[in-house]
């Protein structure tokens, strides 16, 4: 089903950016685990609108309420439903966009494939939908956490031509929230922030890339054929709205290698088989190698600007568009607590899908 991502454990979101609100119901989490209203609205609060002066300015508390499967603070392992209300749309702000395709948009696709759509903010294919799978993705976090310390850390490495030192490390958290671009080095996101002002003040939007990186992830997750572990991670990257690439490791830039320099030589750490590298981005063969998860996730610029464009309306007349209401003008910083979520909601899976293949059956030594 188109809604519903996961195999074992499962989340269907459901809602419109100018309905009644946006909700998710997460399906296959284990019973006991402890869980709070807080714990998720943290995550929700990273990724809501409004949260600072270089993102939409639509006012959101994206205040979530768990309506079923939590009872005294832990899970029942009965479907969880959360429910995230809608409180300030303007629906009126997108009047001209009725008859009128926005380019780089879903306008003209949606109407193509269901003969109707929902013009006001978008509908379901607005980026709002994400608050959904960033609820679901607290959960997910919080098992994978307890069950093996696992950390997960996404970051905007780059905005348009502004990189980022590269970095070996798992930045902090505190690193991460320190500066309202969510980029951990301080003169680079000094910079960032500065392009995306002037992109605003220019009616205009800018791109870049989320790196990820996830430590302490087992050995043995994912598949080595169909539901390899990085092409499940591309999936779910990809399903986000705006991105444009995915990459892993060394991605697009070891291609420029040869074999024996791309090559992750192993050795004996203590007892434990490693690799003296990672360039294969803690995945090979589909599976996880114990090293660190580390991939990269490219965001396009913004598709809503405000200055006039080029389109044709719904009779195929030649028009101008000029965007309206309240858009990020680049969606990187709200994007880093989703790519998380995503990621989160990936290895959870995978991670329950190994323990089910491998562990609940027994037949001998």
């Amino acid at each position: 089903m188109p809604n519903i991502f996961g195999k074992v454990f499962t989340i269907a979101t459901w809602g419109e950016s100018h309905g009644g609100g946006i909700g998710v119901v997460v399906d296959g989490c284990p019973p006991n685990l402890p869980i709070t209203e807080e714990e998720i609205q943290f995550e929700l609060d990273r990724r809501r609108p409004g949260q600072s002066i270089i993102t939409t300015q639509r006012k959101e508390t994206d205040s979530v309420t768990i309506v079923s499967g939590v009872y005294e603070g832990r899970t029942l392992g009965t479907p969880i439903g959360m429910y995230i209300p809608n409180a300030d749309q303007r629906p009126e702000a997108y009047a001209e966009i009725k008859k009128k395709f926005r380019p780089s948009h879903a306008d003209y696709t949606y109407l193509t494939k269901f003969g109707i759509r929902n013009h006001e903010g978008g509908g379901r294919s607005s980026a709002r939908e994400t608050a959904g799978r960033v609820a679901a993705g607290a959960i997910a976090k919080k098992i994978l956490r307890l069950a093996g310390q696992v950390e997960i850390r996404a970051y905007v490495s780059s905005i348009k031509d502004i990189q980022a030192p590269a970095s070996e490390t798992l930045p902090s958290l505190e690193a991460v929230e320190a500066t309202a671009v969510r980029c951990p080095d301080p003169t680079t996101a000094e910079k960032m922030i500065a392009l995306i002002k002037s992109a605003r003040r220019a009616g205009d939007s800018v791109g870049g890339v989320i790196e990820c990186r996830v430590k302490n992830l087992p050995t043995g997750l994912g598949e080595p054929v169909f539901d390899r572990l990085e092409a499940d991670l591309a999936k779910g990257m990809l399903s986000l709205p705006a991105t444009k690439g995915f990459e892993i490791g060394s991605g697009f830039s070891g291609t420029r290698l040869t074999g024996s320099q791309h090559n992750d030589p192993f050795e004996n750490r203590r007892g434990r088989i490693r690799t003296s590298t990672n360039r294969s981005g803690g995945v090979q063969g589909g599976i996880s190698n114990g090293e660190d998860l580390v991939f990269r996730t490219a965001f396009k610029p913004t598709a809503t600007i405000l200055k006039p464009q080029s389109t044709v309306d719904t009779e195929g007349n030649e028009t101008v568009l000029r965007g309206r209401g309240r858009h990020d003008p680049c969606v990187l910083p709200r994007a880093v607590p989703i790519v998380e979520a995503m990621t989160a909601l990936v290895l959870i899976d995978h991670w329950m899908r190994q323990s089910a293949q491998n562990r609940t059956f027994r037949f001998g030594d």
